[in-house]
């Protein structure tokens, strides 16, 4: 293993992603809400760098309700195939709006008008009324699609990684990084 956590999931998901899997991306994120009831939901990872792993929601959405109440999170990406998953863990925090203008700009057409389109998590009268605001917006916004001033993206700041490998007979590889001031702490657990 890596001494540097960062490195170490840099190697497993260009693994994951040479692998064949439809979206090597997408990750569980485990958020609470003010009263630590947990939810959990599978989103598609942006990117990453050393200041941590970044994904796009609505900010009124669930997640965004609950990350404003309790900016903690957990991350898990499983890849079957390679009997492999990562767990990260961390503070979260809103990237800045000129990061979240760029990645809006480079979604597709539909994806922008898709933005303004869902109240994301909110209760829907049916298929409908997606279809009549989808007119409304494309009517509003013929050419450039801004993005909406309620979506954009988050930042996980990893506080631990939990690297974990199947092995025969369960006797399983599972490695943890945990940050202490500025270095990583790593140690092996017991599967």
């Amino acid at each position: 293993m890596n001494p540097d956590p960062f490195e170490e999931f840099g190697t497993w998901f260009e693994r994951a992603q040479t692998s064949g899997f439809a979206e090597p991306n997408a990750m569980s994120l485990a958020t609470a809400d003010a009263n630590a009831r947990p939810s959990v939901r599978t989103i598609l990872l942006r990117g990453w760098d050393r200041r941590g792993f970044t994904f796009y929601t609505n900010y009124e959405s669930a997640k965004g309700s609950d990350l404003a109440a309790n900016p903690r999170a957990a991350l898990l990406f499983f890849w079957d195939k390679l009997s492999r998953q990562i767990r990260i863990e961390g503070s979260v925090e809103k990237i800045t709006p000129a990061e979240s203008d760029a990645y809006f700009q480079s979604r597709p057409r539909g994806h922008r008008l898709g933005a303004w389109v869902s109240a994301q998590s909110r209760p829907i009268r049916g298929r409908e009324e997606l279809e009549e605001r989808q007119r409304e917006i494309e009517a509003r916004y013929p050419g450039d699609v801004p993005r909406p001033p309620y979506w954009g993206g988050y930042r996980v700041h990893p506080e631990r990684f939990e690297f974990w490998e199947g092995r025969p007979n369960r006797l399983h590889d599972r490695f943890v990084y945990r940050r202490d001031g500025e270095l990583w702490v790593f140690e092996q657990l017991a599967p």
